[in-house]
């Protein structure tokens, strides 16, 4: 599976932002999709996951902001991002993991990674 993250940019504090995900080599309906990024200094931390049953789980930073949605359709995963803040600058990744059922809030869960796309939030 190969996957490409698109959608990030420079914005201010309050904006939104949609990333996507786009999959190809294989289907992804039967995977857990996640979102994790990476500020500078800081390592790599879970932001969202979706289960292949759509089923959904958000780190509590994000939660009630962040929505993480799949179209099998399209192989595209979107993270939705509203009411940015400064915090949530960094590099967004996405992955995907065999195990669609799992929750997987752990990079280990994962088996494949796209490049990231940077998303900053200016104050």
């Amino acid at each position: 599976v190969q996957l490409q993250a698109s959608g990030g940019g420079l914005v201010q504090a309050g904006d939104s932002l949609r990333l996507s995900c786009i999959a190809s080599g294989r289907t992804i309906d039967s995977y857990v999709m996640g979102w994790f990024r990476q500020a500078p200094g800081k390592e790599r931390e879970f932001v969202a996951t979706i289960l292949s049953s759509n089923s959904t789980y958000y780190w509590s930073s994000v939660k009630g902001r962040f929505t993480i949605s799949r179209d099998n359709a399209k192989n595209t995963v979107y993270l939705q991002m509203n009411s940015l803040k400064p915090e949530d600058t960094a590099v967004y990744y996405c992955a995907a993991g065999a195990r669609g059922d799992k929750i997987a809030t752990l990079a280990l869960d994962y088996d494949y990674w796209g490049r990231g796309t940077q998303v900053t939030v200016s104050s």
